[in-house]
């Protein structure tokens, strides 16, 4: 490989070589680092603990997600407008402007910013800048008719005339906000709205023009409006009546039917029911004009009615007691070029607009005035460039380095214990979690979030203020015991802030925290089943006991009516009682003699072992919790917590171990503190065991039991051996086998 052309330097965390970024060089040199040496590729926008403006502005492409390319962008452009890159080692929220570099494009950028900020403000002779200058936009501009950004707010207008266009264009198109924070519109929505509203104009003009559709005059609306009303059902009305011409059988049938009446007869009726529309318009018969009053269907009156005075009466010369077919298409014919006329009306979104405001608009010269306004805002984007560089600078001064210690490397993480990804602090079961992680989908986290191999809680947060908030977090609990850690669990969680929540465990990932846990896991298990059995036993007996009882009860309270027994009668004997069955003592004789025969051949063998038994003891112990302790160590080794971040849409590159000393300064356990004392007596307290006289009793019956055995005679004198005491003679030899 060529060699490198800066010297890097990398500490050691977590199981990865991480760089070192500690002087200028390091940072200016960044972009020739090897990205596989980087320790994450991407992390997102949201749920850290880090200012989201400063996302915003690192995020270039606007896609939620900060990625290497960015990262290094970032770092060229304060390279550019800084005179010393070394600022950046020395976080503030505030700049000299003296810092700013004058020699290039991008120093003389954020230097015209910043002095263009402090003049607006009344500052201009001051020397330094800070982020709380440059942050209230709305301050900055508050005393400014335009402010470069394109969008003209109403009270930006010149007159009233054109204010209120802009509020007519705000009404029908809604509003864009402007960089002061106030509602104004842009130049697209002033092209859409005034081209919407010349295409409305010329409509309405072809409504008035000479030889206009308005064929009834002012009346035209309503007469159009009424024939709509009941066009379908009148079609339908004469087809039936040809029909009924065509033959005369079909009167009958096209009239309403015997069972859609007999139907409604069961039913209460209105007028407007909807069963009775669905009835021709009027009794069907052969060439009969449709009645405009009497005989018309209920449901259909007034609307034929209405019908009748607005349509009929002006286009026909008068009020008409019946409409024939001929009539009917003489109506249509007449009004058919307006109903065109009404077809042809252009679809906008000015319909919250009275039509003769958009005509006046349209034909008034609000849209240049407004255009003209608009680009002379547009015209000042430079200045509004400026202000948002120098504003990009102040935070990259703050907050790039931090990042990039969270991004580059873990150094907050390994060194202070506190990334960017951690939210919070979770107080549970005697213990503070510091690695708390925002979740939105605890299933789908899981899912991943368990290759880490650490113990997880995840737990549902509330907080209950003037408006309750609710979010979700992952807590790993690496230091302690798992023993009182279940779901339902309650604690409190306080995020970066400072704020507390409520908090409540819902989802448990069962890994082993730490060797000595493991160690102990498998007698705790076995203690545990025992208690369970123990319990389902006891519970079995109460039930059966509470029967008995019952049955007892009943029996004793019918006692007085139960007839006394009838003596036995002559000749015939009682029935035998059944007494204990003889092969189920010597089953039971058997397994317990059995049982006794196994144990006593265990402690046989475990006394054979002689001064290698504490070495029995341990090969029992290892053989229990041998395993447990093999599967925890191998779990340990490959806790990390790249999964965890993958999980909230990081991409973590490395394997960021958490061992079990690091895991333990994540995990605090309550301990006193130091200095404290404390009284060892509690009033309450159990009494004590007397354990050392019950290990004494078992080893005492130990010995007995192996020197009964004669295992101990090899140690002890004549007189006391097992044999000589129980005058037990040793066995005879057995004779060898005769010879065939």
């Amino acid at each position: 490989m060529p060699p490198a052309k800066h010297a890097w330097k990398f500490f050691r965390a977590g199981g990865v070589d991480q760089v070192v970024l500690g002087t200028p060089a390091d940072l200016a040199n960044l972009d020739l680092l090897d990205q596989k040496l980087w320790v994450a590729l991407a992390c997102p926008t949201k749920n850290l603990e880090f200012d989201g403006r400063t996302l915003a502005l690192l995020d270039s492409d606007h896609d939620g997600r900060i990625r290497p390319p960015e990262i290094l962008a970032a770092i060229a452009w304060s390279r550019g407008a800084l005179a010393d890159l070394g600022d950046l080692f020395k976080p503030a929220d505030s700049l000299l402007l003296a810092s700013i570099s004058t020699t290039t494009d991008a120093g003389k950028e954020v230097l015209a910013g910043a002095k263009l900020v402090l003049k607006n403000l009344g500052k201009a002779d001051a020397s330094e800048i800070s982020l709380a200058d440059v942050s209230d936009t709305a301050k900055v501009f508050a005393e400014t008719r335009f402010n470069g950004d394109g969008v003209l707010p109403a009270d930006s207008a010149g007159d009233d005339a054109t204010r209120l266009a802009i509020e007519d264009i705000i009404t029908a198109l809604g509003s864009v906000p402007d960089r002061s924070g106030r509602p104004g519109v842009d130049q697209a929505r002033v092209d859409a709205f005034f081209d919407q509203a010349n295409a409305l104009a010329d409509w309405l003009d072809a409504g008035k023009a000479a030889g206009a559709p308005r064929v009834l005059g002012d009346a035209t609306d309503a007469a159009a409006a009424a024939l709509a009303a009941v066009r379908a059902k009148v079609d339908d009305y004469f087809a039936r009546c040809r029909l009924a011409a065509f033959d005369g059988r079909a009167a009958a049938l096209l009239n309403a039917a015997e069972a859609d009446l007999a139907s409604l007869g069961a039913k209460v009726l209105t007028a407007q029911a909807e069963d009775v529309a669905k009835l021709p318009l009027a009794r069907i018969e052969a060439a009969r004009p449709l009645p405009l009053g009497d005989g018309v269907n209920p449901a259909w009156a007034d609307r034929v009615a209405a019908f009748a005075k607005a349509t009929v009466a002006p286009a026909l010369g008068g009020p008409r007691g019946a409409l024939t077919e001929a009539d009917w298409v003489t109506l249509q014919a007449k009004l058919a070029p307006f109903e065109a006329w009404l077809a042809a009306r252009p679809a906008n979104a000015l319909g919250k607009l009275a039509d003769e405001r958009v005509h006046a608009l349209a034909r008034s010269e609000a849209r240049a005035t407004i255009t003209a306004l608009v680009a002379k805002d547009a015209a000042l984007a430079g200045e509004s460039s400026q202000i948002e560089s120098i504003e990009r600078l102040i935070r990259y001064r703050r907050d790039l380095l931090k990042l990039l210690k969270n991004f580059v490397n873990f150094a907050d993480f390994y060194g202070k214990r506190r990334g960017i990804f951690q939210i919070g602090t979770l107080y549970l079961d005697g213990r503070s979690c510091d690695m708390c992680l925002p979740v939105e989908d605890s299933g789908r986290h899981a899912l991943l979030a368990s290759l880490s191999e650490a113990y997880l809680a995840y737990c549902d947060c509330v907080r209950r203020s003037d408006v309750e908030q609710k979010q979700t977090i992952v807590a790993a609990f690496t230091g302690g015991d798992t023993d009182n850690l279940m779901v339902g669990r309650n604690g409190v969680f306080y995020d970066h802030t400072g704020a507390d929540w409520d908090a409540t465990v819902t989802k448990l990932v069962i890994n082993p925290i730490s060797v000595r846990q493991a160690f102990w896991a498998p007698y705790k298990r076995f203690v545990r089943l025992i208690e369970e059995q123990v319990q389902k036993r006891a519970a079995d007996a109460d039930t059966e006991s509470k029967k008995s009882m019952d049955v007892a009860a009943t029996q004793s309270a019918a006692a007085d009516k139960t007839a006394a027994p009838a003596p036995a009668a002559a000749g015939k004997e009682e029935p035998e009682k059944k007494g204990v069955d003889v092969g189920t003592v010597a089953a039971i004789g058997v397994a317990v003699g059995g049982i006794a025969t196994f144990l006593t051949a265990v402690v046989a063998k475990f006394v054979d072992l002689g001064i290698w038994m504490p070495l029995g003891v341990g090969a029992i112990v290892l053989a229990i919790s041998g395993p447990s302790m093999l599967i925890a160590w191998l779990k340990l080794r490959r806790r990390n917590i790249g999964p965890l971040l993958d999980a909230n849409g990081w991409a973590v590159n490395a394997l960021a171990r958490i061992n079990v000393p690091f895991g333990g300064a994540l995990t605090g356990v309550a301990a006193l503190p130091q200095g404290a004392s404390r009284s060892l007596h509690d009033p309450f307290a159990e009494k004590r065991r007397p354990w050392w006289l019950y290990v004494f009793l078992l080893v005492l019956l130990a010995l007995g039991l192996s020197w009964f055995l004669g295992k101990l005679d090899r140690y002890l004198p004549d007189r006391a051996k097992a044999s000589a005491v129980l005058h037990r003679s040793p066995e005879a030899p057995v004779p060898p086998a005769a010879s065939k």
